[in-house]
């Protein structure tokens, strides 16, 4: 009777608070307590009744948890805002030098403010925000960012570093609700978003002029859009649903429009949205006409409207871009003429290529240069001892060359056009020796043969002669200034002459390599184009009629900075860091000082956190190993379990993606890698660790008896925040700066910290 009496109080308590609450008892649950009733001597019943109303006792001491799962907690959000915010902004403005890529950055966002053209392998949004950013906060652009080190002095560059700082303190914000979403539970989304807080890597890289935190800010906005998107699943096509899928579309866009590496994000959407719609595919109870809809919204929010916006950020681009500037030379002559202050710019000049014509010769591949020589010969030793014939970064008077008929071209009214398949002589004007090309081997390039200046006033021989092909023509074929690309091929050899990139030695003035290539095959390296045309005996016409029109320029940008990207090879004695580096943490990158005199800053991530995450990587394979052969093996599993595999599985499994597509393909990369691009994957490893600790702690219910998993889950959740906040204690002044004794000296305050010979602070 005691114990019928003590579960019907129980009950009626219940019965009484839920009323007060306002929350619906779900029917299980009903019939669970109902059977308790009825049989009140079950000690299984009575048990469950004390479990149910255990989160009464003590949630306070388990960090508010599991208070309320399903809602985010605004106490823990604003703690985790308030937390990054300070320390991303900590010393923002120290130190007041150039440091590092802010060389780059910061340079590209004056050239934004001053509206002055220039060339970067990276798509322009982040560099339009950080000029933006400064001009906004009252900088003038006036800085040069000439190299690290130099003093900022008067000029406003907190600006800038503060916007990079801003966005930066995002990342723990966005990290904890995407957390909360995939597996919630506020224990998870508070470990993620702790350990980015106090990650000195992190920190680091927010803190200056660079693209890094912008690019992350995007791609975790894309991640949290995606995930919430998801949850709008049974809600299709309300306002939040389409508001959700419109931000990830925007949030795509503007990863892209950082960086190339945003098509990492891009294409986890895009899988997750395959998934997605295979998923609808299967629901009979939509109609194939409702499917389709969920197909062209998605083409919309994910396809056409990034498109869009992403053209739109290069449409702002190259207006504001108006003048000429230092990126001219990497861009055809017809994309130079649209330039204020090139001289190419509302110049007019005969249209088609014409015998008697003086003409500047531009190679098409990046920095390739103008056709170029001067009096000085080939050194004893390299080739043929006659003048050299080079490649010019810059618009110069030796860039001149006459054209002329192979044999005499005298000719009086109106000259001959040169046609494809014509053959001509180029005569360099200073020095009237005639492009000339022969057997020996060329100064760099072993397998290509000398180009060189050959005759006197003109005169030459055999080997002076040059076939004209228009690239894409036929024999007959104008040749067009500005528009046609043009090859000229060496009559004797049968070479091609050809811009090898490569950098002469100080014999050669440090110009570029000009060779005869015996390899035939079209490369931007082998095509030029005619930029300057002066023929007074041809009517000119105006260059704005050449002028490209914009998808003309996009494209041609995109080109050009693909190309970029593939010629960044690490130079002789560079640094190249290897992706196998990063997760271990192996080595950092200096941002500022090098001796104990100076003020230094070094990127690296803080150790404890980031072996944590890689020791989770194992953990979590692990685990979901365990769970999928329990449930194939069919294991019974309670609700609690369940809802573990559930959120490995899936919330788990996403973040593992996002981590693979984000560290795999760099493995694929020729060209030079630095530490910082681990940062973007970083995230997610940091994401997965906050859901697989979580769920660790969670289950230590598997192992010991009540009251001891709360306290195990307590302890490790007190143990994990101490150790992480001490780490960075300890490692905080790679981030905020040091000076004195280097680390491994006497009175150093990085003394004992130098955990691995590859460190270099």
């Amino acid at each position: 009777m005691a114990n019928a009496e003590c579960v019907s109080k129980w009950n009626s308590q219940r019965d009484a608070s839920s009323l007060r609450s306002r929350k619906t008892v779900p029917t299980s649950q009903k019939t669970s307590h109902s059977k308790c009733t009825a049989v009140p001597e079950n000690r299984d019943c009575q048990k469950r009744a004390e479990d149910d109303a255990q989160p009464s006792n003590g949630s306070s001491a388990q960090l508010s948890v599991e208070l309320n799962d399903k809602t985010p907690s605004k106490v823990q959000l604003m703690l985790v805002a308030g937390l990054s915010l300070c320390t991303r902004l900590y010393r923002i403005t120290q130190p007041p030098h150039v440091c590092w890529d802010e060389t780059h950055f910061g340079k590209m966002g004056s050239y934004y403010i001053n509206r002055t053209f220039f060339f970067d392998v990276h798509p322009p949004l982040g560099k339009m925000l950080i000029g933006l950013a400064g001009y906004m906060t009252g900088y003038d652009g006036s800085f040069p960012f000439s190299k690290p080190g130099d003093k900022y002095e008067q000029h406003n560059y907190w600006g800038m570093r503060g916007f990079c700082a801003l966005l930066g303190s995002f990342l723990p914000v966005f990290a904890y609700l995407i957390v909360l979403e995939l597996s919630q539970s506020h224990g998870a989304a508070l470990i993620a978003a702790t350990l980015l807080i106090f990650d000195t890597g992190c920190i680091t890289i927010s803190q200056y002029i660079l693209l890094d935190p912008i690019l992350m800010f995007f791609i975790m906005a894309a991640v949290l859009s995606m995930v919430k998107f998801n949850q709008q699943r049974h809600r299709p096509f309300s306002a939040f649903w389409w508001l959700w899928l419109l931000l990830i579309g925007v949030n795509l866009a503007g990863a892209l429009g950082v960086k190339f590496v945003g098509l990492f994000v891009i294409l986890l959407v895009g899988l997750n949205t395959i998934w997605d719609l295979w998923r609808l595919l299967g629901d009979l109870s939509l109609s194939l006409v409702d499917v389709a809809k969920h197909f062209a919204a998605r083409v919309i929010g994910l396809i056409l409207l990034p498109l869009f916006l992403y053209v739109a950020i290069f449409a702002v681009h190259f207006v504001v871009l108006n003048k000429s500037g230092p990126g001219d030379g990497f861009f055809s002559s017809a994309f130079q003429s649209r330039l204020m202050g090139n001289n190419l710019h509302n110049a007019s000049m005969p249209e088609y290529l014409a015998y008697g014509s003086t003409i500047t010769v531009k190679n098409l591949r990046i920095a390739g240069g103008y056709l170029h020589s001067h009096w000085h010969l080939y050194p004893e030793g390299v080739g043929a001892r006659q003048q050299q014939v080079t490649a010019y970064l810059h618009k110069d008077y030796n860039n001149l060359w006459l054209v002329h008929k192979q044999h005499n071209d005298s000719q009086s009214g109106t000259p001959d056009l040169v046609r494809h398949g014509d053959i001509i002589r180029l005569e360099h004007k200073e020095t009237t020796r005639n492009l000339h090309s022969h057997l020996h081997e060329a100064p760099l390039t072993k397998k290509h043969f000398q180009v060189t200046g050959y005759g006197i006033n003109g005169t030459g021989d055999k080997n002076d002669l040059w076939q004209v092909e228009v690239c894409g023509g036929r024999k007959g074929d104008l040749v067009k200034v500005l528009r046609s690309k043009v090859r000229f091929l060496h009559q004797a050899t049968g070479c091609v002459l050809y811009s090898s990139g490569k950098t002469l030695p100080k014999w050669g003035w440090e110009q570029v390599e000009v060779t005869c290539s015996p390899y035939l095959k079209e490369t931007p390296s082998s095509q030029w184009n005619i930029e300057d045309h002066i023929n007074p005996k041809l009517p000119n016409i105006s260059l704005s009629v050449l002028k490209p029109n914009f998808l003309e320029i996009l494209l041609e940008s995109h080109i050009v900075m693909l190309r970029g990207n593939s010629g960044l090879k690490p130079k002789d004695n560079e640094m190249n860091s290897k992706p196998w580096h990063w997760p271990l943490n192996y080595q950092g990158l200096r941002f500022s000082g090098v001796n104990e005199t100076e003020y230094r800053v070094y990127l690296l991530g803080n150790p404890v956190i980031w072996w944590l995450n890689l020791t989770t990587l194992g953990s979590f394979v692990i685990m979901v190993a365990v769970a999928s052969i329990s449930d194939q093996r069919g294991f019974t599993l309670g609700p609690k379990r369940k809802k573990h595999s559930r959120v490995l599985m899936r919330g788990g499994g996403l973040l593992l993606l996002g981590w693979l597509l984000h560290y795999v393909p760099f493995y694929t990369m020729g060209r030079i890698l630095y530490y910082h691009h681990y940062f973007p994957a970083m995230l997610f490893n940091t994401m997965l660790t906050g859901v697989t600790l979580d769920i660790l702690f969670k289950s230590a219910d598997l192992l010991l008896h009540p009251p001891y998993p709360a306290w195990l889950q307590r302890t490790g959740h007190m143990v994990l925040l101490a150790t992480v906040v001490f780490s960075f204690y300890l490692f905080h002044p790679l981030s905020y700066g040091m000076t004195g004794p280097l680390a491994h000296e006497a009175g150093s305050p990085m003394a004992g910290l130098k955990w691995m010979d590859s460190w270099e602070f």
